[in-house]
């Protein structure tokens, strides 16, 4: 076994406190100074904000991604003009690199006013439709990226084309967790295509802000994390164990001094230990009601998978997990049969998001949970092929709920047919920077030091889109 080399006795008559604790009693006194170091460094690492920026609305976020991208014309975006010009030609300039018809295209849903505010949304959200009165919709919202892995990137990390941090990574460094013995930031059925792992990684953020992850591709799997149950040690012996390996990492820290990689490893080590009692009870679907599970669909076959990741999500966000992504898989892509394919996927999110929706508010956690709507861009009010929509980031639709925004109300505008934002435009970059703000940050103050340069979310963009706030 190679020895571990030890630090040199300086040459001067005089010694260091640290080099004499390194030589007395074996080193074992630079361990107890190093574990005090390495405690200090770790809460910077994990939370540098000593506190919020901002007065926090949310203490949490609830992100509902539907991948592949929701057509707004048919959802939550209801335009009679469309609705009137049916088969006539687009009258304006479409936007480039796409393969849609010059004609427009009706919704072949019917659009009906909901809740005492009268928001209209369509027939394919019936259960979503009853909590239009919690409902914020942003109907501006632009982006960037004509193609998925440019959007949906774009979604995940504010860059459509290079490697960034995720919006959870960013909140789970801002402000860490609220619960220690869970991770800050964690991903259900996480997008394996148009960048997987990078729409939920840390990038150049310690490792330890990346998500933990739980089943994949649109799917929830055994419902189980990977790697929390050792069936070889006891938890004793586990634990002496990662003492041992945390010493030995501890000392090479203390030696390499600036060590942020080395940082994030010590922490996922012992979150990981912590995670193996606190997880399975968070998990574990057993003692919710029949009624709980019904509120969610969970049971029966067209919404009982998603039911099961929403009520996840909610068991998490009321144990402590900051930020919670919820993915679809990528299925609301439809260039072409429209009406099937988009009624197929609003039947099988439709009663699980309304349950999450009314699930936290009857527990009053609605008030500071932030939950987020949407897909990485929307649809063309024009058709492609003979029955189909294209990609539309120049105009789409995402809503929030709870955290701090107004319920019941309708912000910003696309033409009349629905194709480009036109009023109150509402970028990617100020949505990142709105969620930000909501959870207690300013998006311009949270860097990040990499490459000779400060990082953040938003880049150098992003606006807050206040009157959004209650």
């Amino acid at each position: 076994m190679t020895s571990l080399p030890t630090p040199s006795l300086p040459s001067s008559t005089g010694m260091s406190r640290r080099a004499m604790l390194a030589h007395a009693t074996c080193g074992f006194g630079s361990l107890a100074l190093c574990d005090m170091l390495q405690r200090s460094a770790l809460a910077e690492t994990s939370n540098p904000l000593p506190s919020p920026h901002l007065p926090a609305r949310a203490k949490r976020a609830i992100f509902l991604f539907m991948h592949g991208g929701p057509s707004q014309v048919d959802t939550f975006d209801y335009k009679p003009e469309l609705q009137k010009r049916d088969g006539e030609d687009l009258p304006f300039a479409k936007a480039a690199n796409i393969s849609a018809k010059m004609r427009l295209m009706k919704s072949p849903w019917k659009f009906n006013r909901h809740g005492e505010c009268g928001m209209t949304v369509s027939e394919l959200f019936p259960e979503v439709a009853t909590c239009a009165d919690d409902l914020c919709v942003i109907r501006s919202m632009h982006s960037k990226g004509q193609s998925h892995g440019q959007a949906v990137s774009m979604l995940h990390t504010g860059s459509d084309s290079l490697v960034r941090p995720s919006v959870g990574a960013w909140l789970s460094y801002g402000l860490g967790c609220e619960n220690e013995n869970l991770p800050a930031f964690m991903a259900i059925s996480p997008p394996t295509a148009h960048g997987g792992p990078r729409n939920y990684g840390s990038a150049f953020l310690p490792a330890c802000h990346q998500a933990t992850t739980l089943g994949s591709a649109g799917r929830l799997g055994s419902g189980k994390i990977r790697n929390t149950e050792n069936a070889v040690l006891s938890t004793t012996e586990q634990r002496n164990q990662l003492d041992f390996v945390q010493q030995l990492n501890r000392q090479h820290l203390q030696r390499v001094g600036d060590g942020a990689d080395l940082e994030g490893a010590i922490q996922s080590f012992e979150l990981a230990y912590r995670m193996q009692n606190k997880v399975p009870d968070v998990l574990d679907l057993a003692g919710e009601t029949e009624a709980t599970r019904k509120l969610y669909g969970i049971g029966e076959s067209t919404t009982d998978n998603f039911g099961k990741q929403c009520l996840m999500a909610r068991r998490m966000a009321e144990a402590g997990v900051r930020y919670i992504q919820v993915s679809t898989g990528n299925v609301w892509d439809q260039h072409g049969n429209l009406e099937s394919g988009h009624a197929k996927n609003a039947r099988a999110v439709d009663r699980p998001i309304a349950g999450l929706l009314k699930d936290l508010k009857q527990r009053g956690l609605l008030e500071d949970t932030l939950v987020i709507w949407g897909g990485e861009f929307g649809r063309t009010p024009i058709v492609q092929g003979s029955n189909g929509r294209d990609h539309n980031p120049q105009g789409f639709t995402m809503w929030l709920a709870g955290g701090g925004v107004k319920g019941g109300m309708t912000y910003g505008e696309t033409d009349e047919f629905g194709y480009y934002a036109t009023q109150d435009r509402v970028h990617m970059h100020d949505l990142h920077a709105t969620i930000l703000h909501l959870m207690g940050i300013d998006h311009e103050r949270l860097t990040y030091r990499y490459a000779g340069r400060d990082f953040r979310l938003t880049d150098v963009y992003g606006q807050v889109v206040t009157p959004l706030f209650a």
